[in-house]
């Protein structure tokens, strides 16, 4: 059996341009292609990439991408400023911490600061 590396992470949204300029700037990383209803980021290490939906975003998302960062403040003040919005204060968990925002169309993502890449930060949800 073959392995299926990730291609890419695809994000549902009404404008993929604006969205792809989001996180463009919040990353640093240059936008790949942008073309009719479709917008993807240079890889960075994996490509992000934005598809026009004709539906809106009603609940939390399933899936949300956490960014590596060695200043959650700067970091969550930098979305703030392009147009995202603060979701919860830094949560400090399991020897990291973690702040949980929303891009300009409601989509979670967090940062995250001190964690093992072998265990990730906790989930704010668990039960």
């Amino acid at each position: 059996m073959s392995r299926h590396p990730i291609f890419e992470i695809v994000v549902d949204c009404a404008d993929p341009q604006a969205l792809a300029e989001f996180y463009s700037a919040l990353t640093d990383t240059p936008i790949r292609s942008s073309h009719d209803g479709w917008a993807s980021l240079e890889p960075n290490p994996a490509i992000l990439a934005f598809q026009r939906v004709p539906e809106r975003k009603r609940v939390k998302n399933r899936v949300h991408v956490d960014f590596d960062t060695d200043d959650l403040i700067a970091s969550a003040a930098l979305a703030v400023a392009l147009g995202g919005h603060q979701i919860s204060d830094v949560i400090n968990e399991g020897g990291g911490a973690f702040i949980v925002l929303a891009d300009p169309e409601d989509n979670e993502f967090c940062f995250v600061s001190g964690y093992s890449i072998d265990t990730g930060p906790p989930s704010p949800f668990a039960a």
